[in-house]
């Protein structure tokens, strides 16, 4: 992970068992392994009246208020929850006298993308695009971008499914500096766009994600043609034709909403509809033709033939 050079990065390093008392609100929390770490902060899982939560904790204070801001407004969107629930907001001051800051979020479990993809099908790929496409515009319309957009800050939780993020530590107010990124996923890196924080840059993200299922391992830039490369993964998954030349207008940041490319990613979902509709036809009139002819009625006389003996 990188980030803005006027961000330092935190690291907080806490033991399984270690119990922190909120110094203002008074509520405890065991904590019980790390979860990972990010530019802010550390977060780990916690044990909270019995159930498990997600604790986010580090030492610059002011950064974690903006991202405490950032929870609470996508609260604020109504009828859909983007970001995980927020629970706490408090400081730890620890046994050498240090003061961190903390909050405490819903612990989302899922699977990642790439495994429910690779368990379920990839007729699932077009509704998670839709789903992280109308997440992203609703984002877009409070004036944040998500920024560190990647794979590892999203997860596919069950009944029904559906993406959730699991952090928005990057989150950016639009027309700032992008202040945390992940190389593979940064449209700056590529050399395909600026670091400002605008719809197009979390839609060049977005287009990383879903390559990022087919190549695990990810791959890195060669020389100056990015854009050739991109192009050329694009391309060589099957699973991602029907999209590729929306996924191609987003590298280039064609895109100036996520509006926008929700609805040719609608356009082509219907389009992959229409086309199995039209086989899944073809094939049953195929097949009836087939039992009709002659050699079709012969068919059939050796199933009944079949069939007979086994009523002898």
């Amino acid at each position: 992970m990188m980030m803005n050079p006027a961000w330092k990065k935190q690291v907080i390093e806490l033991r399984p068992g270690t119990r922190i008392t909120g110094k203002w609100h008074l509520n405890k929390y065991t904590i019980q392994k790390k979860l990972g770490a990010g530019a802010i902060g550390a977060v780990y899982l916690c044990e909270f009246e019995g159930k498990p939560a997600a604790l986010k904790i580090s030492e610059k204070g002011t950064s974690m208020t903006v991202e405490v801001n950032v929870l609470k407004s996508l609260e604020k969107v109504q009828g859909n929850r983007l970001g995980p629930s927020l629970l706490d907001v408090d400081d730890w001051v620890t046994p050498a006298g240090n003061v961190l800051s903390f909050y405490v979020m819903e612990y989302l479990q899922g699977e990642t993308l790439a495994h429910f993809i690779g368990t379920h099908g990839k007729d699932w790929i077009g509704v998670f695009m839709v789903q992280l496409l109308e997440d992203l515009e609703r984002l877009h319309r409070t004036g944040w971008i998500f920024g560190d957009l990647k794979a590892e800050n999203l997860i596919v939780v069950s009944s029904p499914p559906r993406i959730r993020w699991v952090d928005v530590g990057g989150t950016t107010r639009a027309g700032r500096a992008i202040k945390e990124y992940t190389e593979f996923y940064d449209r700056g890196y590529w050399g395909m766009g600026t670091r400002r924080a605008e719809p197009s840059y979390d839609l060049f993200a977005f287009v990383m994600v879903f390559l990022n299922i087919y190549y695990p391992n990810r791959f890195v830039k060669t020389g100056d043609q990015s854009e050739k490369l991109l192009f050329k993964k694009i391309d060589h998954v099957k699973d991602l034709h029907p999209y590729r030349n929306i996924l191609k207008r987003a590298v280039k940041g064609s895109y100036h909403s996520s509006a926008d490319m929700k609805r040719e990613i609608i356009t082509a979902i219907n389009e992959v509809k229409r086309r199995q509709s039209y086989h899944r036809k073809k094939s049953k009139l195929s097949l009836h033709q087939h039992l009709v002819e002659p050699g079709g009625i012969g068919v059939l006389a050796l199933l009944f033939y079949l069939f007979s003996l086994l009523f002898q």
